[in-house]
């Protein structure tokens, strides 16, 4: 395993995007292996870095640190694979952090659907690597200048934290330094409370921006939140009958488009499984025939 990770991260990606043209080195890596190894190696890294900076000077405190996150990395990605009778098949596998991919070739088999998947996510996590995909000021500027562009507002109202252009200026400076990845997990969050309808209420409640980001910056999607809007829809669907399966519907197909892409899916994929949970207590009374959304497969099998 070692001599792999010998190759330049460059050209790893270009073998790792043209499978067809692997050379007999690369022909038959295990992408799942690797990409177990490569989040294994982060984290690990990671606990040293933050030893040093909590726990200098004690040797064995941060010893432990590292032998905890060791401990801890059986359990790094999860694979899911969507229920089908027949080929093809898809599967996702989530990352650490949240992010979430998934196999963008059409897949005979439910073992090379796993592979595919982890081959996108690596692909993905070694891009995520590189300086350029870095929050820096520079980025930050042209951010705010394409997202000026596409609305009403002008760069300079990114100054005032009450618009939606400086909500994004602070969410954008309060990750610098940080990866493109790490910054699309918590804008995810933000996504899921703007399509639910939560950012508004909470407008409505005279919530400050910052308190907002502040709170859900920190706390991140969990079962309870995601429970929560699924109550929230299913009161929808009180309302507008039939409402439910449409939305369903069209996030399932956001999701297959975004997936055949090989682009980033956790917010697609979140709001399938989050309107899939508000449609089975819709019919709780009624046989449960749905089988678009995943279901959990067992923890990284090559």
């Amino acid at each position: 395993m070692s001599q792999i990770w010998d190759f330049p991260s460059d050209i790893m990606i270009s073998h790792l995007l043209s499978p067809s043209d692997y050379g007999t080195s690369l022909k038959d890596l295990n992408v799942v292996a690797m990409l177990h190894h490569f989040w294994e190696q982060k984290q690990v890294k990671g606990s040293d870095t933050q030893s040093e900076d909590s726990l200098k000077g004690s040797v064995s405190q941060s010893e432990d640190s590292v032998k905890g996150s060791v401990s801890q990395s059986e359990g790094l990605l999860l694979y899911e694979s969507a229920p089908s009778p027949g080929p093809p098949y898809i599967c996702y596998v989530t990352l650490p952090g949240g992010s979430c991919f998934g196999n963008y070739m059409e897949c005979e088999s439910q073992a090379k659907a796993r592979r595919d998947a982890a081959r996108v996510a690596l692909i993905n996590s070694l891009v995520n690597e590189l300086p350029s995909r870095r929050i820096t000021p520079q980025f930050i500027t042209h951010s705010l200048q394409e997202a000026a562009s596409a609305s009403t507002f002008s760069v300079e109202d990114a100054c005032d934290p009450s618009t939606s252009i400086g909500t994004y200026c602070l969410l954008l400076q309060s990750y610098t330094g940080r990866t493109m990845l790490e910054f699309q997990e918590v804008m995810t969050v933000f996504q899921l409370l703007h399509w639910n309808g939560t950012l508004k209420i909470l407008r409505k409640r005279q919530c400050s921006r910052q308190s907002v980001i502040g709170y859900y910056s920190q706390r991140g999607l969990d079962a309870s939140m995601r429970s929560s809007m699924a109550l929230d829809w299913l009161g929808q669907e009180r309302q507008t009958p039939r409402q439910l399966r449409a939305e369903l519907q069209a996030a399932q197909s956001e999701l297959d488009v975004a997936r055949r892409h090989g682009n980033e899916l956790r917010f697609y994929k979140e709001k399938t499984e989050i309107l899939s949970l508000a449609l089975s207590h819709a019919f709780t009374h009624q046989p449960h025939t749905d089988t678009h959304g995943p279901h959990t497969d067992s923890q990284e099998s090559a």
